[in-house]
């Protein structure tokens, strides 16, 4: 029976992790503010250089991964010999599920805090202000983002597939080194620890994307945006994802995903010829040359010299945001990823996954960063006064046909929020079910508990005054652990990739 598959330690540990952390956030907000403020100074000093080491070896392994021998072993066989999807569905299911409605919010804004503060002691607001905010953001939504999605999917799918495990968790990234024992206490651990992780992961997304949606609806409806419709939202993508969820890979989180992948780069299509479109071009390409030129600057970058913090409140929050999310996103992979090889997945994760995030920052972001310069909309004096949602909304309204492309843009957003979030929830049933062959689904019900667990935390966030901070820290704490494991997970892959491969090539 599908109740004896549950794993009741960790799905028990779990629910208690939502209750612990969410409850003090709801009694106490004021008191908790404080709290995780001091938290987050003292962890990203002491530990910042960890994240930004991490980033470039996840990066440096996975090249040499692609490019060696090994890059041709073939994760899994199917019947025809052709991966489980296609390459447009594979590349729209990983997309969805690795960037979200938090990608919506960001890349219309971002630009504009290091416009005010930029890096390298750069004089604000500046011509050379304005060339950093543009290609900031592309860095940090690019190709470190997807090495560290990318670590994880591969050293969970290789054994997943080539040793027929019959579990589908974190814990069988460390294969190797567990030797049958899957369901000891160490694997346990290891599990536990990145089901925290999502938790606090997908709870940050959802933080930053449903004030945004309800910013949106709010100007649709004329109506005010408040607590209560914010609220209202994150019961709705909850609603939407449950339902996804229910339907299962195929029906549900493979259709949301296509159909939202062609959605969004249509909305985008659409600013990029109805907007300065020689602007847009012009200042992408430049972005793009400032970051090819300064990539090795921008990842060693510790700011030493200065008390600026830009690095500890952006490059390092963005790394612990990226490991978070990985093991979740390793594990969505795994299952999407059957009959392709492992140079496939690295190739396509880190190359389309990048492109398709510059895209969005390219063309909204720099569209949003034209209207400030040509004075057409104050947006930095709109995130400063009111919010980053208000300046989201106040971008779109310039454009032609403002109520269809803020329709366009709050259902892309909802269904980003669920196709994120209904992957989350499948995971972490993945990851709570004892038994789980290829191919195989967790529990229909216990999908969707996940579904509405993953709501408590972005609500207790929203009592706050200001929730960056918190979600901050909370990216923080649950990523350090998972560093440590990524650095088991990589020796144990290449171990097991010897042991089975010799010096023959798997092609």
């Amino acid at each position: 029976m599908e109740q004896q598959r549950i794993d009741w330690p960790s799905f028990g540990l779990c629910a208690a992790i939502i209750l612990c952390v969410a409850v003090p956030l709801f009694v106490f907000p004021d008191e908790s503010g404080v709290f995780l403020e001091a938290s987050y100074t003292y962890i990203s000093n002491q530990f910042g250089v960890l994240y930004l080491l991490a980033s470039v070896a996840a990066i440096g392994f996975l090249v040499w991964l692609a490019f060696s021998r090994f890059g041709n072993v073939r994760l899994g066989d199917t019947d025809d010999g052709k991966p489980e999807f296609g390459d447009l569905s594979w590349v729209g299911m990983l997309f969805c599920a690795g960037v979200g409605a938090g990608l919506l919010y960001w890349c219309g804004i971002e630009w504009g805090f290091y416009y005010d503060a930029p890096p390298f002691g750069v004089e604000p607001r500046s011509i050379e202000a304005a060339e950093w905010a543009s290609t900031y953001g592309l860095f940090h939504w690019g190709f470190t983002a997807w090495a560290f999605y990318c670590l994880p999917a591969v050293a969970i799918a290789y054994p997943y597939y080539s040793k027929k495990l019959d579990i589908l968790r974190f814990s069988v990234s460390c294969h190797w080194f567990l030797k049958g024992r899957e369901h000891g206490a160490v694997a346990r651990t290891i599990d536990f620890l990145f089901m925290v992780a999502l938790l606090g992961g997908a709870a940050s997304g959802l933080g930053f994307s449903t004030p945004m949606i309800a910013a949106t609806i709010a100007w649709l409806f004329g109506i005010e945006p408040t607590n209560t419709l914010e609220i209202a939202v994150v019961f709705l993508c909850i609603v939407l994802f449950a339902a996804s969820v229910w339907l299962g890979l195929r029906k549900g989180i493979k259709r949301l995903s296509d159909i939202n992948v062609m959605l969004a780069f249509g909305l985008l299509a659409f600013i990029l010829l109805a907007g300065p479109t020689a602007f847009l071009l012009k200042t992408s390409l430049n972005s793009l040359g400032v970051m090819a030129q300064n990539f090795i600057r921008m990842n060693f970058w510790t700011d030493p010299f200065t008390d600026s913090s830009f690095v500890e409140n952006w490059t390092i929050f963005y790394w612990a945001w990226w490991i978070a999310f990985a093991p979740y996103v390793g594990l969505f992979v795994t299952r999407i990823s059957k009959g392709r090889t492992i140079r496939q997945v690295i190739m396509g994760m880190m190359i389309w996954g990048s492109l398709g995030g510059w895209l969005f920052y390219m063309i909204m972001g720099n569209y949003g960063m034209f209207l400030e310069l040509t004075g057409a909309v104050d947006v930095t004096g709109i995130i400063k006064s009111q919010s980053g949602e208000a300046a989201i909304v106040a971008i779109l309204e310039t454009l032609p046909l403002a109520a269809v492309a803020i329709t366009a843009f709050s259902v892309i957003a909802i269904i980003f929020a669920a196709t994120t979030y209904d992957s989350a929830s499948y995971t972490l049933a993945s990851s709570a079910t004892l038994h789980l062959n290829a191919g195989d689904d967790p529990a229909r019900w216990h999908r969707i508990f996940w579904a509405f667990a993953l709501g408590v935390m972005p609500v207790a966030l929203m009592l706050l005054d200001a929730p960056l901070r918190p979600i901050q820290v909370i990216l923080l704490v649950v990523s350090l652990p998972i560093l440590v494991v990524g650095v088991v997970m990589s020796v144990g892959l290449v171990r097991s990739l010897k042991a089975d491969w010799g010096d023959s090539d798997p092609n």
